[in-house]
């Protein structure tokens, strides 16, 4: 990349070249009529001179003008173009500004969405732990009363088998006095 002076820098003009030569003209043209000694040849090359000088001041003044008008057109372009790029880079700047609002807006409804389903999450879970606390209740006490239960087979099994014995002895008394009756009323007859 070039440097701003070397890319800003311009070519000397035609007309400063002229003025600089009218300029030059006018003192060769005294210091001749000063060689020459003449009073009114020095009289003549300094009103020679004055207005030589006056026409390079004039010359250099009317490219003074234009170059400063090159500048403000420069200066205006320039303007122009910066006001363009920064109205690009504000468009970027508000398309990124709406990209991470868009963004940050679906992050939130993420979150807020992931929360929703934290706090049913949290609700279930609750929910079966209490379930699961009743149901080992229940369990227990299903435990307790199959113990009580089975405990109470174990003794209805007992007295039932006590039961079956008790009327096979009662049957076999009871036979024994049928057999005992009939041999008595068969003596009796």
């Amino acid at each position: 990349m070039t440097s701003p002076s070397s890319s800003r820098r311009r070519q000397r003009s035609t007309r400063i070249t002229v003025a600089a030569a009218l300029v030059v003209v006018g003192a060769a043209v005294v210091l001749a009529a000063s060689l020459a000694g003449s009073p009114a040849f020095v009289l003549l090359s300094a009103v020679t001179a004055a207005v030589l000088g006056a026409a390079a001041t004039k010359i250099m003044h009317s490219e003074l003008l234009a170059s400063r008008r090159e500048a403000a057109r420069d200066r205006a372009q320039q303007a122009q173009e910066y006001r363009a790029e920064a109205e690009a880079r504000s468009e970027e700047h508000l398309a990124y500004v709406a990209e991470q609002r868009g963004q940050l807006a679906r992050r939130a409804a993420t979150i807020r969405r992931l929360e929703g389903r934290l706090t049913e999450t949290a609700r279930d879970l609750a929910t079966a732990r209490r379930d699961l606390e009743e149901a080992r209740t229940l369990a227990a006490e299903a435990e307790a009363e199959s113990g009580r239960l089975a405990g109470r087979l174990e003794e209805a099994e007992e007295r039932s088998s006590e039961a079956i014995l008790r009327v096979a002895e009662l049957e076999q008394e009871l036979d024994l006095l049928h057999a005992e009756w009939r041999a008595s009323s068969a003596r009796a007859v």
